[in-house]
């Protein structure tokens, strides 16, 4: 699994154009994207967002059991967003 996830964010980080099997952004909330991982028949959702261009920033993962991503992992995605980049603007 872990082998896999390093692949999908390598090739985040090379590819000029990621296809969104792999990197999607989130309707509703600028700035929020989810890396799409399969592994074996498990689905996994890592949020993440991109800072100064190129630095992706990781948030929370999870395992997607629904086809709907559930409210409380968008929810603390966009909260640990906010608070990131609130810390940067006070330093």
């Amino acid at each position: 699994m872990q082998g896999k996830i390093d692949e999908v964010l390598f090739a985040i980080t090379i590819l000029e154009r990621v296809p969104t099997k792999f990197l999607k952004n989130i309707e509703g909330i600028k700035g929020l994207f989810e890396i799409r991982v399969e592994f074996e028949s498990n689905i996994y959702r890592i949020f993440c967002c991109f800072d100064k261009g190129n630095l992706v920033v990781l948030f929370n993962g999870f395992q997607k059991k629904s086809q709907k991503t559930p409210l409380v992992e968008l929810k603390k995605a966009k909260s640990i967003m906010e608070a990131y980049f609130n810390d940067f603007k006070k330093q």
